[in-house]
C-alpha cells in the first residue's frame, strides 16, 4: 500500500510539472506573437539617383543622334538659249537629310536631376550634315552643249534647296521631335529615372 501511495504522488507530481510546462509554453508563445504584431517594419526606398560625370560624358560621346532620316531623289535641269540650238543640262541627285542633335555640342546645363526625376534641356532637332547629297550616285540625265563646273555647282545647289524644302516640313520636324523624346526617355528610364521631362529649347 505504501508503495502504491508513493507511486501515485510521483505520478501526480509529473502531471503538475507537465501542465506547468504547457502553461509556460503558451505564455511564451503568446508573448512572442504579440511582440511580432506590435513590431512595425518600415522599408524606405532611396529615391535619389545620381548620374555621374562619366555617364554624362558617355551620352555626349554618342555624338550625332539621328531621330529621322528623309531620303530624296531630285531631277534638276537648266536650259541655256543659243543662236541656233539650246543647250540642256539635267541631272538626277540622291540624298538623305538626317535630323537630330549633336550631343557633343551640348553644354553642362543640358541635364538636371532631382530625386528620381530628370529634366533634359535640348535644342530642336536640326540637320546633322549639310552635305547630304550623295554625289557618287548623281546621274547625268541629259546633257548637250558645254557646261562649266560653276554651272554644275549651281544645279547642285538647286537640288540641295529642293531637298531641304521637301524634308523640313512641319510634319517631319514634329516626327523628329517625337522620336527624339521617345529615345531619350527610354535611355533615362534605363538609368533608373521614373520621371523624365524633355524640354526643347
Amino acid at each position: 500500500m505504501m508503495n502504491k501511495h508513493i507511486f501515485d504522488k510521483i505520478k501526480h507530481g509529473k502531471a503538475i510539472l507537465i501542465a506547468a510546462g504547457v502553461v509556460v509554453a503558451i505564455i511564451v508563445l503568446w508573448w512572442f506573437i504579440r511582440g511580432v504584431q506590435q513590431t512595425e517594419i518600415t522599408l524606405e526606398a532611396d529615391q535619389h539617383i545620381d548620374i555621374t560625370p562619366q555617364q554624362i560624358e558617355s551620352i555626349r560621346a554618342i555624338g550625332q543622334w539621328e531621330f529621322l532620316a528623309i531620303s530624296n531623289e531630285e531631277l534638276v535641269d537648266t536650259t541655256r538659249k543659243g543662236i541656233f540650238t539650246d543647250d540642256h543640262l539635267a541631272r538626277i541627285y540622291y540624298g538623305t537629310v538626317r535630323l537630330g542633335i549633336d550631343m557633343q555640342k551640348m553644354d553642362s546645363t543640358w541635364i538636371t536631376t532631382q530625386g528620381d526625376s530628370v529634366t533634359l534641356w535640348l535644342p530642336r532637332p536640326a540637320i546633322l550634315d549639310n552635305d547630304f547629297i550623295d554625289e557618287a550616285r548623281t546621274k547625268s540625265f541629259h546633257e548637250s552643249g558645254r557646261w562649266t563646273a560653276n554651272d554644275r555647282e549651281t544645279l547642285y545647289r538647286r537640288a540641295q534647296q529642293r531637298m531641304l524644302r521637301y524634308s523640313l516640313t512641319k510634319k517631319n520636324v514634329e516626327t523628329a521631335n517625337q522620336n527624339g523624346e521617345t529615345q531619350l526617355r527610354r535611355l533615362m528610364q534605363s538609368m533608373g529615372f521614373k520621371h523624365v521631362n524633355v524640354q526643347w529649347r
